[in-house]
């Protein structure tokens, strides 16, 4: 994973987290890096290449409301847009680190350093990308 994580370590994060399928009460669990304003997501922590990655630029992080019907704790939602994903972290601790970092990411004043303004994403995002797995 050398090259991502060179940015600032308070804008750094990683960890397992489950991600919710879109059509179905199946959750995924997966290593997630941020890194760079991007999600980076990798079926285990000793992965080199990463499954596909998320720009979390123009995303607002938000807690699951009733009408998503998602019945579980420590879950936040990632929306912009019709793009909607849910994650479920495994802790109290870990889930508000994840709102931390990323509430930060996509709000952040003004535009990210040159350098940022390209996620470098090795796919477009999730959709289709990570295989459902139960």
């Amino acid at each position: 994973m050398g090259g991502f994580a060179s940015y600032c370590h308070q804008n750094q994060l990683s960890g397992y987290l489950l991600r919710k399928f879109k059509n179905s009460d199946g959750w995924q669990r997966l290593w997630v890096v941020f890194t760079n304003f991007c999600l980076f997501f990798y079926k285990t922590h000793q992965d080199d290449h990463p499954l596909a990655s998320l720009p979390l630029l123009g995303y607002s992080v938000s807690v699951p409301t009733v009408t998503d019907g998602i019945h579980k704790d420590y879950v936040f939602k990632l929306q912009f847009k019709s793009h909607v994903y849910f994650f479920r972290a495994e802790s109290k601790y870990t889930f508000e680190r994840w709102m931390e970092v990323i509430q930060r990411a996509s709000t952040s004043p003004g535009r990210p350093p040159r350098f940022l303004q390209d996620c470098p994403c090795p796919s477009p995002g999730l959709e289709g990308e990570v295989r459902e797995e139960e």
